[in-house]
């Protein structure tokens, strides 16, 4: 029987933690047998965050094949983007084994609840009439980045990103009212727009985002600007046994199916779109071309 999972996530706090525990925590209802030979570590349960993802990713690399210890984050941003732009410990389309994609959570673009924006078609016109566009963004070179500098090529208007040290810094400068526009994702700028700090101008995806299902996509409204987000895929060491993925892999398709993982997903805005193992491989896949391509096209560098 396995009883318990070592699930390394993201940084804490932040969205991949809120959906590791989320996972966690629906885990045990589903479990079976399988692999009854196989004990558990003594520090099973454990979470191991950091560097952006990256030392977490880096723990199951190096850890031992045998279904205990999993990753929640994979192609979140870190090992999607980051090893197009410098030298990555690993690498994320060789060293890992995918498992399964649980979730996609959208960039959404905002403005000031104050702000006399309320459209891209009306950041357009303000940048167009000599304003000064500024742009909060969670990291350099960071998922947000890469779409605020596309919007700047693809709208042809002027935004300088200003880097902080997370997504609940970058959103806080905005509800202060110290730039002009800022992106994050639903967990992070929801209760922003709740509270009425923030309007959503757009989402930067390929479709509308299900939790916020009444703001358009940035190819809407007609500019050519759509990303994957943060995906919230599953990995495992390479060497795991085949049998154990399909384990994984279905057992994490019955939790995505299961009303209270439904309803906690919703309470942290993460909308659950599942993938099983061949498709998320190949989804993989293209989601790092993707983002390879844009870098390139945009000339980042860090």
């Amino acid at each position: 029987m396995l009883r318990r999972r070592q699930i390394p996530d993201q940084t804490d706090p932040g969205h991949c933690p809120l959906c590791s525990r989320r996972l966690q925590r629906s885990y045990g209802p589903h479990r079976g047998k399988v692999l009854d030979k196989v004990q558990p570590p003594a520090d099973a349960d454990r979470q191991q965050a950091g560097a952006g993802g990256v030392l977490g990713e880096e723990y199951v690399v190096r850890s031992k094949p045998d279904g205990y210890t999993i990753y929640v984050g994979q192609g979140s941003g870190h090992d999607v983007v980051m090893p197009h732009l410098q030298k990555m410990p690993f690498n994320p389309l060789k060293d890992i084994t995918p498992v399964a994609r649980l979730s996609i959570h959208s960039i959404v673009i905002c403005v000031s609840g104050k702000s006399p924006i309320n459209s891209m078609k009306d950041l357009i016109a303000y940048a167009n009439k000599g304003n000064k566009i500024t742009a909060a963004v969670s990291t350099a070179a960071g998922s947000v980045d890469l779409v605020m500098r596309a919007i700047s090529k693809r709208a042809n208007i002027p935004i300088t990103t200003v880097p902080f040290a997370g997504g609940a810094e970058s959103t806080t400068a905005l509800a202060g009212g110290h730039l002009t526009i800022g992106g994050g994702h639903p967990s992070e700028v929801m209760p922003h727009l709740k509270a009425g700090r923030f309007k959503a101008i757009g989402v930067a995806l390929d479709k509308r985002d299900p939790v916020i299902p009444k703001v358009p996509t940035l190819k809407e409204q007609g500019i050519d600007v759509a990303t994957w987000g943060s995906v919230k895929g599953v990995a495992v060491p390479n060497g795991t046994p085949p049998e154990i993925i399909e384990y994984i892999a279905s057992t994490l398709k019955k939790i995505s199916e299961d009303p209270a993982y439904k309803k906690a997903m919703a309470s942290i805005y993460q909308p659950i779109d599942y993938l099983n193992t061949k498709d998320w491989t190949a989804f993989l896949q293209r989601e790092y071309k993707d983002y390879g391509d844009l870098i390139k096209e945009l000339d980042i560098k860090i």
